[in-house]
Protein backbone atom coordinates (compact mmCIF):
# COMPACT_ATOMS: atom_id res chain seq x y z
CA UNK A 1 0.00 0.00 0.00
CA UNK A 2 1.40 3.41 -0.97
CA UNK A 3 1.87 5.68 2.00
CA UNK A 4 0.16 9.03 1.83
CA UNK A 5 2.40 12.13 2.08
CA UNK A 6 0.86 13.01 5.45
CA UNK A 7 1.90 9.64 6.87
CA UNK A 8 5.45 10.10 5.65
CA UNK A 9 5.67 13.56 7.21
CA UNK A 10 4.27 12.37 10.54
CA UNK A 11 6.71 9.45 10.54
CA UNK A 12 9.61 11.86 9.96
CA UNK A 13 8.44 14.15 12.76
CA UNK A 14 7.93 11.17 15.06
CA UNK A 15 11.53 10.09 14.60
CA UNK A 16 12.74 13.67 14.93
CA UNK A 17 10.85 14.76 18.06
CA UNK A 18 9.33 11.85 19.99
CA UNK A 19 10.95 9.63 22.64
CA UNK A 20 8.85 6.47 23.02
CA UNK A 21 8.54 4.51 26.29
CA UNK A 22 10.18 1.07 26.68
CA UNK A 23 11.65 1.49 23.19
CA UNK A 24 15.20 1.26 21.85
CA UNK A 25 15.05 4.45 19.82
CA UNK A 26 18.04 3.54 17.65
CA UNK A 27 16.00 0.68 16.22
CA UNK A 28 12.83 2.77 16.11
CA UNK A 29 14.54 5.38 13.94
CA UNK A 30 15.18 2.72 11.30
CA UNK A 31 11.56 1.52 11.20
CA UNK A 32 8.35 2.79 9.68
CA UNK A 33 6.06 3.53 12.62
CA UNK A 34 2.42 2.54 12.63
CA UNK A 35 0.61 5.78 13.42
CA UNK A 36 -2.85 5.14 14.84
CA UNK A 37 -5.38 7.77 13.87
CA UNK A 38 -8.76 6.21 14.62
CA UNK A 39 -10.43 3.32 16.35
CA UNK A 40 -13.76 1.53 16.42
CA UNK A 41 -14.70 -1.40 18.63
CA UNK A 42 -11.72 -3.80 18.80
CA UNK A 43 -10.12 -2.24 15.71
CA UNK A 44 -7.42 0.42 15.25
CA UNK A 45 -6.90 2.30 11.99
CA UNK A 46 -3.63 3.94 10.99
CA UNK A 47 -2.98 7.07 8.95
CA UNK A 48 -2.83 4.97 5.78
CA UNK A 49 -6.30 3.57 6.43
CA UNK A 50 -5.06 0.08 7.31
CA UNK A 51 -7.13 -1.71 9.96
CA UNK A 52 -5.71 -3.82 12.80
CA UNK A 53 -7.22 -5.83 15.62
CA UNK A 54 -6.22 -4.38 18.98
CA UNK A 55 -4.80 -7.50 20.62
CA UNK A 56 -3.57 -5.81 23.80
CA UNK A 57 -6.39 -3.34 24.48
CA UNK A 58 -4.01 -0.43 23.77
CA UNK A 59 -1.72 -1.62 26.57
CA UNK A 60 -4.39 -3.25 28.73
CA UNK A 61 -6.63 -0.21 29.17
CA UNK A 62 -9.47 -0.45 26.65
CA UNK A 63 -12.54 -2.27 27.94
CA UNK A 64 -15.65 -1.80 25.81
CA UNK A 65 -13.95 -1.05 22.51
CA UNK A 66 -12.83 2.21 20.94
CA UNK A 67 -15.33 5.02 20.39
CA UNK A 68 -18.05 3.54 22.57
CA UNK A 69 -21.01 5.93 22.19
CA UNK A 70 -21.82 6.10 25.93
CA UNK A 71 -18.25 6.97 26.88
CA UNK A 72 -17.94 9.52 24.10
CA UNK A 73 -21.16 11.19 25.27
CA UNK A 74 -20.03 11.28 28.90
CA UNK A 75 -16.93 13.28 27.98
CA UNK A 76 -18.84 15.69 25.75
CA UNK A 77 -21.47 16.20 28.45
CA UNK A 78 -18.90 16.94 31.15
CA UNK A 79 -17.11 19.40 28.89
CA UNK A 80 -20.25 21.55 28.85
CA UNK A 81 -19.78 21.96 32.63
CA UNK A 82 -16.09 22.06 33.56
CA UNK A 83 -12.90 20.32 32.50
CA UNK A 84 -11.05 20.46 35.81
CA UNK A 85 -11.09 21.89 39.29
CA UNK A 86 -8.90 20.84 42.18
CA UNK A 87 -9.88 18.27 44.77
CA UNK A 88 -7.66 20.01 47.34
CA UNK A 89 -10.15 21.86 49.52
CA UNK A 90 -12.97 21.43 46.97
CA UNK A 91 -14.95 18.58 45.45
CA UNK A 92 -16.90 17.84 42.29
CA UNK A 93 -19.97 15.68 41.50
CA UNK A 94 -18.29 13.11 39.20
CA UNK A 95 -15.55 12.39 41.78
CA UNK A 96 -18.13 11.92 44.54
CA UNK A 97 -20.45 9.73 42.47
CA UNK A 98 -17.59 7.60 41.16
CA UNK A 99 -16.19 7.03 44.66
CA UNK A 100 -19.62 5.85 45.81
CA UNK A 101 -19.92 3.50 42.84
CA UNK A 102 -16.42 2.06 43.30
CA UNK A 103 -17.09 1.23 46.94
CA UNK A 104 -20.30 -0.53 45.89
CA UNK A 105 -18.30 -2.70 43.48
CA UNK A 106 -15.14 -3.25 45.51
CA UNK A 107 -14.49 -6.22 47.79
CA UNK A 108 -16.50 -5.78 51.03
CA UNK A 109 -14.66 -3.78 53.67
CA UNK A 110 -13.02 -1.25 51.36
CA UNK A 111 -14.76 2.02 52.16
CA UNK A 112 -12.64 4.97 51.03
CA UNK A 113 -11.33 6.17 47.65
CA UNK A 114 -8.20 8.28 47.16
CA UNK A 115 -7.70 9.43 43.56
CA UNK A 116 -4.46 9.78 41.64
CA UNK A 117 -3.32 9.70 38.02
CA UNK A 118 -2.12 6.22 36.97
CA UNK A 119 -1.31 2.77 38.28
CA UNK A 120 2.16 3.68 39.49
CA UNK A 121 0.89 6.62 41.52
CA UNK A 122 -1.94 4.52 42.96
CA UNK A 123 0.70 2.08 44.22
CA UNK A 124 2.83 4.92 45.62
CA UNK A 125 -0.23 6.14 47.52
CA UNK A 126 -0.82 2.67 48.97
CA UNK A 127 2.80 2.32 50.12
CA UNK A 128 2.81 5.70 51.83
CA UNK A 129 -0.58 5.08 53.43
CA UNK A 130 0.65 1.78 54.84
CA UNK A 131 3.74 3.28 56.47
CA UNK A 132 1.86 6.25 57.91
CA UNK A 133 -0.96 4.00 59.12
CA UNK A 134 1.35 1.98 61.36
CA UNK A 135 3.01 5.14 62.71
CA UNK A 136 -0.29 6.73 63.67
CA UNK A 137 -2.69 3.91 64.43
CA UNK A 138 -0.53 1.26 66.04
CA UNK A 139 2.80 2.87 67.03
CA UNK A 140 3.44 0.05 69.50
CA UNK A 141 3.62 -2.38 66.56
CA UNK A 142 7.15 -1.18 65.90
CA UNK A 143 8.90 0.62 63.03
CA UNK A 144 6.93 -1.12 60.26
CA UNK A 145 8.24 0.54 57.12
CA UNK A 146 9.37 -2.11 54.68
CA UNK A 147 7.44 -4.29 52.23
CA UNK A 148 7.34 -7.86 50.98
CA UNK A 149 6.91 -8.30 47.24
CA UNK A 150 7.20 -11.08 44.69
CA UNK A 151 10.10 -11.49 42.31
CA UNK A 152 9.05 -10.80 38.71
CA UNK A 153 6.29 -8.55 40.03
CA UNK A 154 5.65 -5.19 38.41
CA UNK A 155 3.91 -2.25 40.08
CA UNK A 156 4.92 0.75 38.00
CA UNK A 157 7.91 2.91 37.10
CA UNK A 158 8.08 5.57 39.81
CA UNK A 159 10.73 5.04 42.49
CA UNK A 160 8.48 3.57 45.18
CA UNK A 161 6.73 1.30 42.71
CA UNK A 162 10.06 0.12 41.31
CA UNK A 163 11.30 -0.55 44.86
CA UNK A 164 8.54 -3.13 45.32
CA UNK A 165 8.89 -4.46 41.79
CA UNK A 166 10.79 -7.61 41.01
CA UNK A 167 11.96 -7.34 37.40
CA UNK A 168 15.70 -6.66 37.34
CA UNK A 169 15.58 -4.96 33.96
CA UNK A 170 13.54 -2.15 35.52
CA UNK A 171 15.42 -2.05 38.85
CA UNK A 172 19.17 -2.46 38.39
CA UNK A 173 20.07 0.91 36.94
CA UNK A 174 18.13 2.70 39.67
CA UNK A 175 19.26 0.60 42.62
CA UNK A 176 20.75 3.56 44.47
CA UNK A 177 17.37 5.34 44.43
CA UNK A 178 15.32 2.43 45.77
CA UNK A 179 14.35 1.72 49.37
CA UNK A 180 15.07 -1.73 50.86
CA UNK A 181 12.42 -4.41 50.44
CA UNK A 182 12.04 -8.15 50.98
CA UNK A 183 11.59 -10.34 47.90
CA UNK A 184 9.97 -13.79 47.72
CA UNK A 185 9.64 -16.20 44.82
CA UNK A 186 6.38 -16.05 42.85
CA UNK A 187 4.11 -19.00 41.97
CA UNK A 188 5.64 -19.54 38.52
CA UNK A 189 4.34 -23.08 38.03
CA UNK A 190 5.87 -23.63 34.57
CA UNK A 191 9.32 -22.83 35.96
CA UNK A 192 8.76 -23.59 39.65
CA UNK A 193 11.61 -22.03 41.67
CA UNK A 194 11.55 -24.97 44.12
CA UNK A 195 11.20 -27.67 41.46
CA UNK A 196 7.74 -28.96 42.39
CA UNK A 197 4.53 -29.46 40.44
CA UNK A 198 1.00 -28.28 41.12
CA UNK A 199 -1.20 -29.59 42.73
CA UNK A 200 1.02 -32.13 44.48
CA UNK A 201 3.16 -29.24 45.75
CA UNK A 202 0.37 -28.21 48.15
CA UNK A 203 1.36 -24.56 47.56
CA UNK A 204 4.80 -25.10 49.09
CA UNK A 205 5.87 -21.78 47.54
CA UNK A 206 3.97 -20.07 50.37
CA UNK A 207 6.24 -21.52 53.05
CA UNK A 208 9.14 -19.07 52.48
CA UNK A 209 6.64 -16.19 52.59
CA UNK A 210 5.25 -17.40 55.89
CA UNK A 211 8.77 -17.65 57.32
CA UNK A 212 9.49 -14.07 56.28
CA UNK A 213 6.28 -12.77 57.86
CA UNK A 214 6.77 -14.79 61.04
CA UNK A 215 10.35 -13.66 61.55
CA UNK A 216 10.15 -10.05 60.39
CA UNK A 217 6.55 -8.91 60.80
CA UNK A 218 7.53 -6.15 63.24
CA UNK A 219 9.37 -4.34 60.44
CA UNK A 220 6.96 -5.15 57.59
CA UNK A 221 4.26 -2.59 56.81
CA UNK A 222 2.68 -4.52 53.96
CA UNK A 223 2.84 -7.24 51.36
CA UNK A 224 2.05 -6.16 47.79
CA UNK A 225 0.78 -8.57 45.17
CA UNK A 226 -0.79 -8.63 41.74
CA UNK A 227 -3.75 -10.89 42.54
CA UNK A 228 -4.03 -14.06 40.40
CA UNK A 229 -1.91 -12.78 37.48
CA UNK A 230 1.58 -11.27 37.44
CA UNK A 231 1.00 -9.48 34.18
CA UNK A 232 4.31 -7.89 33.16
CA UNK A 233 6.16 -11.02 34.31
CA UNK A 234 4.60 -12.86 31.37
CA UNK A 235 1.02 -13.46 32.54
CA UNK A 236 2.04 -15.78 35.38
CA UNK A 237 -1.15 -17.21 36.85
CA UNK A 238 -1.30 -18.14 40.53
CA UNK A 239 -2.78 -21.54 41.41
CA UNK A 240 -6.21 -21.68 43.10
CA UNK A 241 -6.10 -20.80 46.78
CA UNK A 242 -2.79 -18.95 46.64
CA UNK A 243 -4.28 -15.48 47.04
CA UNK A 244 -6.59 -16.56 49.86
CA UNK A 245 -3.65 -18.04 51.77
CA UNK A 246 -1.68 -14.81 51.31
CA UNK A 247 -4.61 -12.95 52.86
CA UNK A 248 -4.68 -15.35 55.80
CA UNK A 249 -0.94 -14.98 56.39
CA UNK A 250 -1.08 -11.19 56.30
CA UNK A 251 -3.92 -11.20 58.83
CA UNK A 252 -2.14 -13.65 61.12
CA UNK A 253 1.09 -11.66 61.20
CA UNK A 254 -0.45 -8.17 61.25
CA UNK A 255 0.82 -7.09 57.85
CA UNK A 256 -1.30 -5.03 55.46
CA UNK A 257 -2.22 -6.72 52.18
CA UNK A 258 -1.92 -4.38 49.18
CA UNK A 259 -3.60 -5.67 46.03
CA UNK A 260 -2.34 -4.14 42.81
CA UNK A 261 -5.40 -4.56 40.59
CA UNK A 262 -4.17 -2.08 37.99
CA UNK A 263 -3.90 -4.74 35.26
CA UNK A 264 -6.31 -7.34 36.66
CA UNK A 265 -9.21 -5.06 37.57
CA UNK A 266 -12.36 -4.21 35.62
CA UNK A 267 -13.19 -7.59 34.19
CA UNK A 268 -9.85 -8.73 32.80
CA UNK A 269 -9.92 -11.99 34.78
CA UNK A 270 -13.65 -12.56 34.27
CA UNK A 271 -14.72 -10.89 37.54
CA UNK A 272 -14.80 -7.17 38.27
CA UNK A 273 -11.68 -7.56 40.41
CA UNK A 274 -9.30 -10.51 40.63
CA UNK A 275 -9.71 -10.56 44.42
CA UNK A 276 -13.37 -11.49 43.90
CA UNK A 277 -12.42 -14.95 42.63
CA UNK A 278 -11.30 -16.03 46.11
CA UNK A 279 -13.42 -13.73 48.26
CA UNK A 280 -10.40 -11.71 49.38
CA UNK A 281 -10.57 -8.17 50.72
CA UNK A 282 -7.18 -6.43 50.76
CA UNK A 283 -6.42 -3.61 53.15
CA UNK A 284 -5.45 -1.36 50.25
CA UNK A 285 -6.23 -1.80 46.56
CA UNK A 286 -4.70 0.10 43.64
CA UNK A 287 -6.76 0.46 40.45
CA UNK A 288 -6.29 2.27 37.14
CA UNK A 289 -6.04 1.15 33.46
CA UNK A 290 -9.62 -0.06 32.81
CA UNK A 291 -11.13 2.42 35.28
CA UNK A 292 -12.10 4.87 32.53
CA UNK A 293 -12.68 2.20 29.91
CA UNK A 294 -9.33 3.13 28.37
CA UNK A 295 -10.24 6.74 27.68
CA UNK A 296 -8.33 8.93 30.16
CA UNK A 297 -5.62 8.61 32.83
CA UNK A 298 -7.22 8.11 36.22
CA UNK A 299 -6.36 5.94 39.21
CA UNK A 300 -7.52 5.31 42.74
CA UNK A 301 -6.33 3.67 45.92
CA UNK A 302 -9.12 2.07 47.94
CA UNK A 303 -8.69 1.69 51.69
CA UNK A 304 -10.52 0.14 54.61
CA UNK A 305 -12.19 2.28 57.25
CA UNK A 306 -9.58 1.09 59.75
CA UNK A 307 -6.81 2.62 57.65
CA UNK A 308 -8.78 5.78 56.90
CA UNK A 309 -9.45 6.46 60.59
CA UNK A 310 -5.75 6.34 61.40
CA UNK A 311 -5.42 9.64 59.53
CA UNK A 312 -8.07 11.48 61.57
CA UNK A 313 -6.95 13.89 64.28
CA UNK A 314 -6.62 17.49 65.35
CA UNK A 315 -5.23 19.94 62.81
CA UNK A 316 -2.05 20.52 64.78
CA UNK A 317 -1.33 16.78 65.01
CA UNK A 318 -0.53 16.69 61.27
CA UNK A 319 -2.09 13.27 60.82
CA UNK A 320 -3.54 14.13 57.41
CA UNK A 321 -2.28 12.27 54.35
CA UNK A 322 0.00 14.85 52.75
CA UNK A 323 -0.09 13.54 49.22
CA UNK A 324 -1.91 14.70 46.12
CA UNK A 325 -1.77 15.46 42.40
CA UNK A 326 -2.79 18.50 40.39
CA UNK A 327 -5.36 16.48 38.44
CA UNK A 328 -6.60 14.34 41.34
CA UNK A 329 -10.28 13.54 40.85
CA UNK A 330 -10.39 15.19 37.43
CA UNK A 331 -14.11 15.65 36.55
CA UNK A 332 -13.77 14.50 32.94
CA UNK A 333 -11.90 11.35 33.95
CA UNK A 334 -14.39 10.60 36.72
CA UNK A 335 -17.34 11.25 34.42
CA UNK A 336 -16.13 8.79 31.79
CA UNK A 337 -15.25 6.27 34.53
CA UNK A 338 -18.84 6.49 35.79
CA UNK A 339 -20.09 5.90 32.25
CA UNK A 340 -17.71 2.94 31.97
CA UNK A 341 -19.24 1.30 35.05
CA UNK A 342 -22.75 1.94 33.72
CA UNK A 343 -21.84 0.17 30.49
CA UNK A 344 -20.66 -2.83 32.55
CA UNK A 345 -24.14 -3.01 34.10
CA UNK A 346 -26.26 -2.15 31.08
CA UNK A 347 -24.44 -4.46 28.65
CA UNK A 348 -23.93 -7.21 31.24
CA UNK A 349 -20.29 -7.26 30.24
CA UNK A 350 -19.09 -9.80 32.81
CA UNK A 351 -21.96 -12.21 32.20
CA UNK A 352 -21.51 -12.05 28.43
CA UNK A 353 -17.78 -12.65 28.82
CA UNK A 354 -18.24 -16.16 30.23
CA UNK A 355 -18.99 -17.84 26.92
CA UNK A 356 -16.25 -15.83 25.22
CA UNK A 357 -13.66 -16.79 27.85
CA UNK A 358 -14.54 -20.45 27.32
CA UNK A 359 -14.32 -19.97 23.55
CA UNK A 360 -10.94 -18.29 23.94
CA UNK A 361 -9.69 -21.29 25.93
CA UNK A 362 -10.82 -23.63 23.14
CA UNK A 363 -9.22 -21.45 20.49
CA UNK A 364 -5.89 -21.45 22.33
CA UNK A 365 -5.62 -25.25 22.68
CA UNK A 366 -4.25 -25.94 19.17
CA UNK A 367 -1.35 -23.59 19.89
CA UNK A 368 -0.09 -26.05 22.50
CA UNK A 369 0.75 -28.44 19.67
CA UNK A 370 3.21 -26.02 18.11
CA UNK A 371 6.78 -27.22 18.59
CA UNK A 372 7.98 -24.03 20.27
CA UNK A 373 5.04 -23.22 22.54
CA UNK A 374 6.08 -24.22 26.04
CA UNK A 375 3.19 -22.94 28.15
CA UNK A 376 -0.16 -21.23 27.65
CA UNK A 377 -1.48 -19.26 30.63
CA UNK A 378 -4.97 -17.79 30.71
CA UNK A 379 -7.18 -16.10 33.25
CA UNK A 380 -10.22 -14.55 31.65
CA UNK A 381 -9.08 -12.29 28.81
CA UNK A 382 -5.47 -12.28 30.06
CA UNK A 383 -3.32 -14.67 28.02
CA UNK A 384 0.41 -15.37 27.95
CA UNK A 385 1.98 -17.83 25.48
CA UNK A 386 5.55 -18.68 26.44
CA UNK A 387 7.76 -19.59 23.49
CA UNK A 388 10.75 -21.86 24.07
CA UNK A 389 13.67 -23.00 21.95
CA UNK A 390 13.34 -26.58 23.24
CA UNK A 391 10.03 -27.73 24.65
CA UNK A 392 11.47 -30.86 26.26
CA UNK A 393 14.01 -28.94 28.34
CA UNK A 394 12.02 -25.68 28.48
CA UNK A 395 15.16 -23.90 27.31
CA UNK A 396 14.28 -20.29 26.42
CA UNK A 397 15.21 -18.51 23.24
CA UNK A 398 18.23 -16.24 23.73
CA UNK A 399 17.46 -12.55 23.98
CA UNK A 400 19.46 -11.89 20.83
CA UNK A 401 16.95 -13.93 18.78
CA UNK A 402 14.27 -11.31 19.54
CA UNK A 403 11.70 -13.99 18.92
CA UNK A 404 8.77 -12.27 20.60
CA UNK A 405 9.40 -9.10 18.62
CA UNK A 406 9.63 -11.03 15.37
CA UNK A 407 6.34 -12.81 16.04
CA UNK A 408 4.70 -9.47 16.88
CA UNK A 409 5.96 -7.97 13.61
CA UNK A 410 4.61 -10.95 11.67
CA UNK A 411 1.26 -10.56 13.43
CA UNK A 412 1.23 -6.87 12.59
CA UNK A 413 1.79 -7.71 8.93
CA UNK A 414 -1.30 -9.93 9.17
CA UNK A 415 -3.43 -7.23 10.84
CA UNK A 416 -3.04 -7.93 14.58
CA UNK A 417 -1.32 -5.51 16.97
CA UNK A 418 0.25 -7.20 19.99
CA UNK A 419 3.19 -6.42 22.26
CA UNK A 420 5.26 -9.29 23.67
CA UNK A 421 6.97 -9.57 27.03
CA UNK A 422 10.29 -11.05 25.97
CA UNK A 423 9.49 -14.53 24.67
CA UNK A 424 5.94 -14.43 26.01
CA UNK A 425 3.27 -13.46 23.50
CA UNK A 426 0.58 -11.49 25.29
CA UNK A 427 -3.02 -11.45 24.15
CA UNK A 428 -5.38 -9.21 26.10
CA UNK A 429 -8.23 -8.05 23.86
CA UNK A 430 -10.93 -5.56 24.87
CA UNK A 431 -13.71 -7.23 26.86
CA UNK A 432 -16.20 -6.43 24.11
CA UNK A 433 -14.28 -8.51 21.56
CA UNK A 434 -16.66 -11.04 20.02
CA UNK A 435 -15.90 -14.70 19.36
CA UNK A 436 -15.38 -14.18 15.62
CA UNK A 437 -12.79 -11.50 16.38
CA UNK A 438 -11.16 -13.64 19.06
CA UNK A 439 -10.96 -16.41 16.47
CA UNK A 440 -9.18 -14.15 14.04
CA UNK A 441 -6.78 -12.93 16.73
CA UNK A 442 -5.80 -16.42 17.86
CA UNK A 443 -5.58 -17.75 14.29
CA UNK A 444 -3.32 -14.87 13.32
CA UNK A 445 -1.14 -15.42 16.37
CA UNK A 446 -0.98 -19.16 15.62
CA UNK A 447 0.12 -18.52 12.04
CA UNK A 448 2.62 -15.88 13.11
CA UNK A 449 4.28 -18.13 15.70
CA UNK A 450 4.50 -21.00 13.24
CA UNK A 451 5.91 -18.80 10.47
CA UNK A 452 8.64 -17.30 12.67
CA UNK A 453 9.65 -20.43 14.61
CA UNK A 454 9.75 -22.60 11.47
CA UNK A 455 11.94 -20.16 9.59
Amino acid sequence: MKRRPRSDKLADWDRMYLWHPFTQMREWERERPVIIERGKGPYLIDTDGRTYLDGVSSLWVNVHGHRHPSLDRAIRRQLTKIAHSTLLGLSNPPAILLARELIRLAPPGLTRVFYSDDGSTAVEVALKMAVQYWQQRVPRAGPKRTFVHLRLGYHGDTVGAVSVGGIDLFRKRFHSLLFPTIAADPPYCYRCPIGLSYPSCALACLEPIERILKQRHREIAGLIIEPLVQAAAGMLTAPPGYLKRIRELCTRYHVLLIADEVATGFGRTGRMFACDHEGVTPDLMAISKGLTGGYLPLAATLATEEIYRAFLGKYEEWKAFFHGHSYTGNPIGCAVALANLKVFRRERTLARMRARVSALSRLLRPLSRLAHVGDIRQRGYMVGIELVKDRATRAPYPLSDRLGHRVAMEARRRGLLIRPLGNVMVLMPPLATKIRELTRMVTTLHESIRTVTDS
